[in-house]
């Protein structure tokens, strides 16, 4: 394939690991974006299927694929050889079971041209393919899209604090290289894949006040089934707070105290909680002690006069920091339900509202 050199050389890191045959999906978006001058980076991380066969026959076909084959390592290992290896102004992220919209380079790579000064950070929205969902004909709208509004572009995280309270979605981004080489921006090398994106997004967020924001979404994540993302946290209950905490000790160590960020930083961790409470292992003490841990690095004001808390995590809280009074959320919790329900429905549509919410209540 021949393709005319144009606009900035963007790099797509894929860190594979036992991709299968979707790779070659993930692999085609990103070889049929409309913005021509990029590199794709595919760093296998000692895969034992036929990941590397099907990267090498697609590098045949496309000079722009570069193969980077290493041992296991991990995500976040896979993710920093990448990086290491990228020579594109910008980054972009492709994780080997999703996909990209052929144009989602060239309109956010436009947008950001189109800015007064040049973002560091380029943040979409993304579509969530449910798991049983093969080629994305009933994915629906993450749950920040229409919730971003910047009093102006490019921001910093304080005009829009709402980035920080969702999935971490770190692939729905682009990111300039200058940037992250100048501030030191990696991956924490956990093993497997470690949840290392939490980190990754709150110094990539944190660290700038030049963050560019596109309600349009392009990339497609494929969800896991709940069934496998129960038997992780029921193999690791204690990992999602330990990453909180890793985030917390970045908003420390930048001297954070904006209210609006301190509070999306609580409500994603009372996501996690949810999370780990409905899969059921809220059951071992090393995880109820870094429950605890958590709770005693969110601010008491920030939780307790926050809607979004439900009454069972708000009064939880309370008992682990020994309040006496507790005060009751439930009315002003069912306004919010009501009113999120109702934003969702405008996003979505009711029937795909209704079907997710079957999802989140069937297991």
């Amino acid at each position: 394939m021949n393709h005319a050199p144009e606009g900035e050389l963007t790099s797509i890191i894929l860190p594979v690991y036992n991709a299968g045959i979707r790779l070659v999906d993930a692999l085609v978006s990103a070889m049929s974006q409309t913005h021509a001058r990029l590199e794709i980076i595919c760093v296998n991380d000692g895969s034992t299927d036929d990941s590397l066969a099907i990267m090498q026959a697609l590098a045949e076909e496309d000079e722009r694929i570069r193969i980077i084959d290493a041992p296991n390592a991990g995500y976040g290992a896979a993710m920093n050889r990448g990086l290491g290896a990228a020579q594109g102004e910008w980054v972009a992220i492709l994780e080997p079971d999703d996909w990209i919209s052929p144009t989602m380079l060239e309109r956010m790579l436009a947008f950001a041209s189109s800015l007064p000064c040049k973002p560091d950070v380029v943040k979409c929205p993304f579509w969530w393919v449910p798991s049983d969902d093969e080629f994305g004909d009933h994915e629906i709208h993450c749950t920040y899209k229409g919730l971003i509004h910047p009093k102006g572009q490019p921001f910093g995280l304080d005009e829009a604090p709402e980035l920080f309270a969702h999935h971490p979605s770190i692939w729905s981004a682009l990111y300039r290289k200058s940037y992250l080489d100048a501030h030191k921006i990696r991956f924490p090398e956990y093993p497997g894949s470690g949840w290392a994106d939490n980190r990754f997004l709150a110094e990539t967020l944190l660290k700038t006040d030049k963050i560019a924001y596109l309600d349009e979404p392009f990339y497609h994540y494929r969800a896991g089934t709940p069934e496998r993302e129960a038997a992780f946290l029921k193999a690791n209950p204690a990992l999602p707070f330990e990453r909180w905490m890793d985030i917390t000790r970045i908003l420390e160590a930048q001297n954070v105290t904006d209210a609006g960020i301190r509070r999306a930083h609580a409500r994603h961790g009372f996501t996690y909680l949810a999370q780990v409470m409905k899969a059921g292992a809220l059951d071992d003490p090393n995880t109820v002690k870094a429950v605890h841990v958590m709770f005693n690095h969110m601010d008491e004001d920030a939780v307790m006069d926050d809607a979004a808390v439900p009454p069972a995590q708000r009064t939880l809280f309370a008992q682990m920091r020994g309040m006496e009074c507790i005060r009751s959320n439930r009315a002003a919790h069912a306004v919010y339900l009501m009113k999120e329900g109702l934003r969702r429905v405008r996003v979505n549509g009711i029937h795909a509202t209704l079907a997710d919410i079957r999802r989140i209540f069937s297991h």
